[in-house]
């Protein structure tokens, strides 16, 4: 086995993600895994901009995240910027303020790429089979889905309809109102349409949520039966319907403080689960897909296989 220390650097719209591993593509270590609430889309997500104080957040983390970087040996890096970055007219500003001030390069990718990733994710953590499965990875600037099975990906896309954008769109008043919900879904039937006709086509028959809040849902289930749950153990979890969908309902109908106060939701995630949960119940229903899993590998773990393999 190499002793290779990679770091790899997944900068969403909520959350900067470092992960410092070591091994191969199937078996690596995980040295380091930390994610920040960044927030770099807060204010100006759908306006196109880096708001200066979300800017000076991104910055100062990725600051923090080269000082872990030097003090684990990494011999090789991969920073990877996402839908924020890469809509905002100050993107390019960013990624030289970064190169600049914590000598990181950042390569920003587009949102077919972003797909690739994932997939790659997903199949590192072995929860695809020989079936046709739908993997939809809820970022805050956009959604990636991905048609495949554990051979190859069959049909992939990306919108940009993340939960930032879709919070800062329908989300306005907390709880969130029928009306908003029925906007909502209405906004999706017309942005969607490419991935119903290809789910006619390939005809998936499940659901798997890439990390973000599948992690949330399935921790808060787990938490409320009152049992022990370590998301960095393990790489798939299966949802019983009916436990996931109440959990929807309560989410949909919830306030801002109670959704404080359920164990298992991180705060980053406070507010935009409710959209992401609209998002979920309304793929569930509009694919009549009742059996969802979460698989806890993402893109940064699809990086990381490519670095190790």
């Amino acid at each position: 086995m190499n002793n290779k220390h990679v770091a790899v650097m997944d900068l969403g719209t909520n959350t900067f993600h470092l992960l410092i591993a070591e091994g191969s593509a199937d078996i690596f270590t995980e040295i380091l895994h930390l994610n920040e609430g960044v927030k770099l889309g807060e204010g100006g997500i759908n306006k196109g901009t880096i708001q200066p104080e979300a800017f000076e957040r991104g910055i100062a983390t990725m600051k923090r995240f080269r000082s872990y970087i030097d003090a684990n040996t990494v011999t090789h890096i991969k920073a990877i910027g996402t839908s924020a970055i890469r809509s905002a007219a100050n993107g390019q500003d960013f990624i030289s303020a970064v190169k600049e001030q914590a000598h990181i390069d950042i390569e920003l990718i587009n949102g077919e790429q972003e797909a690739a990733y994932i997939y790659e994710g997903i199949k590192a953590s072995g929860v695809l089979t020989n079936e046709n499965a739908l993997i939809m990875d809820i970022g805050g600037g956009s959604v990636e889905f991905i048609i495949g099975n554990n051979k190859q990906v069959l049909w992939k896309e990306s919108f940009e309809i993340g939960a930032a954008r879709l919070m800062d769109k329908f989300h306005q008043t907390d709880p969130i109102p029928v009306a908003s919900i029925k906007e909502m879904s209405r906004y999706l039937d017309a942005k969607l349409i490419d991935l119903f006709g290809a789910a006619l086509k390939y005809k998936p028959v499940n659901i798997i949520g890439s990390s973000g809040a599948f992690e949330s849902f399935a921790e808060v289930i787990e938490r409320t039966k009152g049992r022990a749950f370590d998301l960095k153990k393990i790489r798939s979890y299966e949802f019983d319907t009916d436990n996931l969908l109440d959990l929807i309902e309560l989410l949909i109908k919830s306030n801002h403080s109670l959704r404080a106060s359920i164990k298992g939701i991180i705060p980053v995630r406070v507010d935009m689960i409710v959209v992401a949960s609209l998002l979920t119940i309304y793929m569930m229903q509009k694919m009549g897909i009742p059996d969802v899993s979460m698989s806890t590998y993402s893109l940064k773990e699809g990086v990381l296989a490519q670095m190790l393999g």
